[in-house]
């Protein structure tokens, strides 16, 4: 597109299907690589990659003919055929329905990539539904709690957050 230009920053936020603590440090690294080159192979940039066994961030600079559903939607697709052609997992690899996207400014892309690089740290202090629900809070999203990623053994009707606060 001639006489075209952006600045399209996207963080992404998914999560393991019930929030299981399935990528291993054993391979998430191989994970992160293949993440990579489907994004490439979009003609999208991966600014950075990182998450913890049971969910992935990512920032994402965008163009503007690529539609985000459908980015995310081919990544998840993709990496999880992927992971249970490798049998990383026992059993069915799968992502969770649904995703986070949050825009952000060239001024925040330095912040957003360290705390995407530090989401070790993050997660001693803060679970990660705490930190995604801040997220949806300091974006002004509103959403059902009973939409947010499920965890593990939790039963949506046990979700009593709310964005009212």
């Amino acid at each position: 597109m001639p006489n075209t230009y952006t600045q399209l920053y996207v963080h992404a936020v998914f999560a393991v299907k019930g929030r299981a603590n399935l990528i291993s440090p054993k391979w998430k690294e191989k994970l992160y690589q293949y993440i990579t080159g489907i994004i490439t192979n979009k003609n999208q940039k991966l600014m950075v990659i990182n998450g913890m066994p049971d969910h992935l961030h990512l920032l994402i600079g965008l163009k503007p003919d690529c539609t985000l559903s459908d980015l995310i939607r081919d990544i998840k697709a993709n990496s999880s055929k992927w992971i249970n052609e490798q049998k990383f997992v026992m059993g069915k690899f799968e992502w969770q329905t649904g995703f986070g996207a949050f825009t952000i400014g060239q001024s925040q892309i330095q912040s957003v990539v360290n705390y995407i690089l530090n989401q070790e740290e993050h997660h001693k202090k803060k679970t990660f539904r705490e930190e995604y629900i801040e997220f949806l809070n300091a974006y002004e999203i509103d959403y059902k709690p009973e939409y947010i990623f499920e965890d593990v053994g939790v039963a949506p009707t046990e979700l009593n957050e709310s964005n009212d606060e």
